[in-house]
């Protein structure tokens, strides 16, 4: 268990630094990448993924996906809770690494930059504000990426392809489906960040907006974590 709780940890860490690194880059002034854009934002965030994948295994890097395997019988509900608190405590550790990769940055950027802008570095954040739909969007967003992902796991594991074929599931529902609320999908990957965020010691922060945090990417990605599962046991009637 130990081993699997710092898979865990240093899994969802890294994909932050990735993450949050990436944010880091295309906002603040004086980067080598400043501006870059979406499109950089989104691949680096996919091929993270598959890098971590690649590197520590079957993680889930993911309460969500925690939940979802647990429903399924590929992890024990006694590991639910602890690999939760170990993916929180990656998250939150990744996004102090990049904020210290990145402090000359930010300091360059201080009266340049809004706080809106600094804090959508770390944590999610829709453009327009419409919470049933932003809760919508994140759950059905969930549901389509670990239904692919669980897909991907049954029919290519053997192959060795999953960590490349996921990043690549990722890198389509960001370029699809991540214009609206930023696609987090995942509690830690938003949360555990904010909450770095709300601590580090960056000048005109805006508002940390917990509000939008816990109800829509802490919440929706357990709906769409139920009924991904509930969708490849009863109708792809997958096995693991």
């Amino acid at each position: 268990m130990i081993h699997n709780l710092l898979n865990e940890f240093l899994s969802t860490g890294l994909m932050i630094l990735f993450g949050v690194g990436v944010h880091c880059d295309d906002v603040l002034n004086k980067t080598k990448y400043h501006g870059s854009g979406h499109i950089f934002a989104i691949t680096t965030w996919s091929f993270g993924i598959t890098a971590c994948l690649f590197i520590f295994g079957g993680v889930c890097m993911n309460p969500a996906m925690a939940l979802c395997q647990a429903i399924l019988g590929i992890i024990p509900w006694s590991s639910f809770i602890p690999y939760t608190l170990a993916e929180f405590a990656g998250a939150f550790a990744g996004a102090l690494l990049a904020y210290f990769m990145y402090a000359d940055h930010f300091k360059a950027s201080e009266d340049t930059i809004d706080g809106v802008a600094s804090r959508n570095i770390f944590s999610t954040n829709p453009n327009l504000r419409n919470l049933p739909r932003n809760w919508m969007v994140e759950m059905i967003a969930t549901t389509i990426f670990f239904s692919g992902i669980l897909a991907i796991v049954a029919k290519f594991e053997k192959f060795g392809f999953t960590p490349l074929l996921v990043g690549l599931l990722v890198w389509a529902i960001g370029m699809g489906l991540g214009g609206t609320t930023g696609f987090a999908m995942n509690q830690a990957r938003d949360l555990g960040p904010r909450l770095a965020y709300q601590i580090l010691p960056i000048k005109n922060k805006a508002n940390n907006d917990w509000q939008y945090g816990l109800i829509v990417p802490g919440t929706a990605p357990f709906a769409g974590a139920v009924l991904a599962a509930m969708f490849v046991k009863y109708f792809l009637k997958l096995t693991f």
